[in-house]
């Protein structure tokens, strides 16, 4: 797969996304498909992300923008940066109740690609941020 076609999946993944559109986010995976997180357990197939997104979907409300997409010369890794706004809906478990409060991140994301498709995503942001913000400190 070549870096622009890497891209241009990256950045459909993204604007599904933003759509909160599910089907669209799992049409840009591969089977196989693993989701690292920084401060969470990994996840192993689309089903389980599946939930994760649902989940996800329920508690928060998120937008990305400024989004920026490296990749590698071959287009089989990808890094992604951009800014996060959100607002925290549902309260989840173990973290701070719920208010509807807004909250705005930095995020990092690797990517790993093959045969056209996401095989592997991992991706990173400060939840001690997260938390002084939802928690007005």
């Amino acid at each position: 797969m070549s870096a622009a076609a890497t891209r241009k999946l990256i950045n459909t993944y993204y604007d599904a996304f933003n759509r909160q559109d599910t089907a669209g986010m799992l049409a840009c995976l591969g089977a196989g498909f693993v989701h690292d997180v920084s401060q969470g357990e990994q996840r192993k197939g689309k089903d389980k992300f599946a939930a994760f997104l649902a989940h996800m979907n329920a508690s928060y409300r998120e937008k990305l923008s400024g989004i920026v997409v490296m990749t590698s010369t071959d287009g089989s890794r990808a890094a992604a940066e951009f800014n996060l706004k959100g607002k925290y809906l549902k309260t989840d478990s173990g973290l701070p109740k719920a208010k509807g409060q807004t909250y705005k991140l930095r995020v990092g994301a690797f990517f790993e690609i093959k045969r056209g498709k996401i095989a592997r995503v991992s991706t990173h942001y400060n939840l001690k941020d997260w938390t002084r913000q939802v928690l007005g400190k």
